[in-house]
């Protein structure tokens, strides 16, 4: 599961809407401050917990199912464990959405099987919220490698207004 930079890259950089599926309205959930980071980074967040269901995460109505947004997914980013991935496939499938973004510690070669065979990208066992502050948000300029290495700057993402790194 070696995910190249370039690969990487244009999945952040060229989808912005994404549902996450298993989003919890509790801030201190994983999923709750990864999707926080992905909204005030420019991506727009639709949540995807039938637990919250016709309620707001992140000032988003949340959706019981991905069949139930009404607009239409970039990427489908799992905060679920790997055997519940399968389901969820056949839905991103069903719905045209672009990416399969399995979160850290899931991974389930089948279903991201089912997924390529359908077109979609894969991306397993990797945070959406690490690898955009990897690739765009400033991790390096803290002193962490990130393992990119180049001399040239990354192209710039554009943050909200008001937002984001040194605003």
């Amino acid at each position: 599961m070696n995910y190249d930079i370039s690969t990487l890259r244009r999945i952040l950089q060229d989808n912005k809407t994404v549902a996450v599926v298993g989003l919890s309205a509790n801030w201190y959930r994983p999923s709750f401050f990864a999707a926080k980071y992905l909204q005030e980074h420019g991506f727009r967040i639709i949540p995807v917990n039938p637990r919250y269901a016709d309620d707001k995460i992140l000032g988003e109505q949340c959706y019981a199912s991905l069949r139930d947004i009404p607009v239409p997914i970039d990427v489908v980013d799992c905060f679920r464990r790997a055997i519940d991935i399968p389901p969820i496939v056949e839905e991103a499938i069903e719905i045209g959405a672009k990416v399969l973004w399995m979160q850290l510690g899931v991974v389930n070669e089948e279903a991201a099987e089912t997924a390529r065979a359908a077109g979609l990208d894969v991306v397993m066992d990797r945070c959406m919220k690490i690898e955009f502050g990897r690739l765009f948000g400033g991790l390096n300029f803290m002193g962490v490698n990130t393992k990119v290495i180049s001399a040239k700057r990354p192209p710039q993402v554009p943050h909200q207004e008001g937002r984001g790194f040194g605003r």
